[in-house]
């Protein structure tokens, strides 16, 4: 009977035994499930608009170099004239990240040049998507052109501060003072002089509201007393693009500066084209 009695207190225990520790399974595999439910991903930032870049040296057609470039038509041998069309390629290690091309022909009147640069910005940061980082990059060279300040903001920095464009005549300060600063006559005759030195508001370096998703326009005029050399550059963003023109003119022997309207209309219109391709 003794015997009896001890074996189903045996049991008895291991019933308790066996109880909890499914009680704590249970807990345990709770507790598990709730963490694994709250993963916590983020979803990575969004691809830009453009995988792949068009190529630079047949991005601008011949009509369109004839214009920039009228030496082009000039060139007597035909090979010669192909290859100036043609143009050369800038060093790339990889194409699709970024691609530009040269062109520079000589005229019986001046020397002209062309730079056309693509470049494809990737983020490698999950957080910040290729058109973020592509606008952070264009920031960057907008801030380093140094733009004036928009006719009528209120700066006090005057229409050609900080613009480096060298404009003819803008060397203001030399213009002749009057004898009289404090007669107002004086001070109007004195005015014509005076606007006459410095670059119409709407040829000054500025941003511009009809190329791309943002772009700006610079000109600047070298300082040299013979030959003024300008170079008109614009450079522009589309998605996570960036695109860079620019286009240089010294006369051969002309003291006398290239037209910076003429230039800066040249130069809209390619960067117009080139939108236009990467949209097509």
């Amino acid at each position: 009977m003794r015997r009896k009695a001890y074996v189903p207190g045996v049991a008895a225990l291991l019933a308790a035994l066996l109880a909890g520790c499914t009680g704590g399974s249970a807990d345990g595999g709770s507790e598990t499930d709730s963490k694994g439910s709250d993963t916590g991903t983020v979803a990575p930032a969004r691809p830009g608009k453009y995988r792949t870049l068009p190529e630079a040296c047949s991005a601008v057609g011949h009509d369109t170099l004839d214009t920039l470039l009228p030496g082009i038509e000039q060139i007597a041998d035909e090979k010669q004239r192909e290859k100036a069309y043609a143009g050369e390629a800038t060093p790339t290690y990889d194409t699709d990240r970024r691609d530009g091309c040269r062109w520079k022909v000589e005229s019986t009147s001046a020397s002209d040049r062309l730079l056309v640069d693509f470049e494809r910005v990737a983020s490698y940061d999950n957080t910040v998507s290729d058109d973020n980082k592509a606008r952070e990059i264009y920031a960057g060279k907008e801030t380093a052109a140094d733009l004036p300040e928009p006719a009528g903001s209120g700066s006090a920095s005057g229409p050609t501060a900080g613009s480096g464009t060298g404009a003819p005549g803008s060397d203001a300060s030399a213009s002749s003072t009057p004898s009289a600063p404090s007669s107002s006559s004086s001070a109007s005759a004195s005015a014509p002089s005076a606007s006459a030195s410095v670059t119409p508001a709407d040829l000054q370096p500025r941003t511009l509201d009809d190329v791309g998703d943002e772009a700006f326009l610079d000109d600047r005029l070298s300082a040299a007393a013979t030959a003024r050399a300008r170079t008109v550059t614009v450079v522009f963003r589309t998605s996570n693009v960036i695109v860079t023109i620019e286009y240089a003119e010294q006369p051969t022997a002309s003291t006398e500066a290239p037209d910076s309207k003429e230039m800066q209309d040249r130069a809209r219109k390619l960067a117009q084209k080139l939108a236009d391709t990467l949209d097509g």
